[in-house]
């Protein structure tokens, strides 16, 4: 390591200092990739009335769209609003231009729900959380243009 330069662990950053952090990098990476255009990505599913019961979360971001977040509340779960929040994504995806799409799930979350729906593992971290997997999946969407 170099002189003048120390290590320190900052629970409380600076809202400064965090803003340092990203900045550096995200120019770095725009030496590369060019600048970052995150588009969020937000598909509800509402009642009759207007209450949101599920929903689709993420963003589009070089070239791919991720989904963060998926929840459906349980009396709407299995009628096929899961698939119709995926299929709305993947639509969306495709008309930005997106190649793909992809997710994370944990073990007693969702997997085969995403294989079923054409997902593919691509990673897995073990003991994330304790005691279970986190499964990374993604599927491609180029070939639907």
């Amino acid at each position: 390591m170099s002189a003048g330069a120390r290590v320190s662990v900052e629970p409380h950053a600076s809202r400064e200092d965090i803003d340092t952090v990203t900045s550096g990098l995200r120019d770095f990476n725009t030496e590369f990739l060019g600048p970052p255009v995150l588009e969020p990505l937000h598909v509800l599913l509402r009642t009759d009335g207007g209450d949101v019961v599920g929903g689709l979360l993420g963003h589009s971001m070089y070239g791919w769209l991720y989904v963060a977040k998926l929840w459906i509340a349980s009396e709407f779960r299995g009628q096929g609003f899961g698939r119709a929040l995926l299929d709305a994504a993947e639509r969306e995806g495709v008309a930005r231009g997106c190649i793909g799409i992809h997710l994370d799930t944990f073990e007693y979350q969702a997997r085969p729900f995403y294989e079923k729906n054409g997902y593919r593992l691509f990673g897995t971290l073990e003991g994330y959380p304790l005691g279970y997997r986190q499964f990374y999946l993604a599927k491609r969407l180029d070939s639907a243009r």
